[in-house]
């Protein structure tokens, strides 16, 4: 089980990321809710309406701490306008678990599967 101490500030963090989704010459914005391993749950400002399921997005996140964190990802549900996206790869997944485990000082935020990251902890 995760420590709500821990989880507010991992979200405080996860807040203060700037974060981008990008597929070919399109771009947009979004917050991270939410982050592992295994996948990601993303907000945008409006309803999410590009659907195409078999596309394979690319999230970069850059935190004040660390270098641009490079996620491969592909749509696994939506539901408005947050997105949960599967991890099909991490360029950099070392700097993930650093910057995760700057405040954990543990993996277990980062190897909760997806189904987990569309739950409060």
């Amino acid at each position: 089980m995760i420590d709500h101490t821990e989880f507010a500030q991992y979200q405080q963090l996860l807040a203060q990321a700037q974060a981008t989704l990008s597929l070919e010459e399109l771009e947009w914005h979004c917050e991270i809710i939410d982050i592992s391993l295994h996948g990601c749950l993303l907000r945008f400002v409006h309803t999410w309406e590009q659907h195409n399921i078999e596309a394979v997005y690319t999230l970069t996140i850059q935190t004040p701490e660390s270098d641009e964190i490079i996620m491969n990802l592909a749509i696994s549900h939506v539901i408005d306008n947050e997105v949960g996206f599967k991890c099909e790869h991490i360029e950099n997944d070392l700097l993930l678990r650093q910057l995760v485990g700057t405040i954990s000082g543990t993996d277990k935020l980062l190897s909760r599967e997806l189904i987990e990251l569309t739950h409060a902890v």
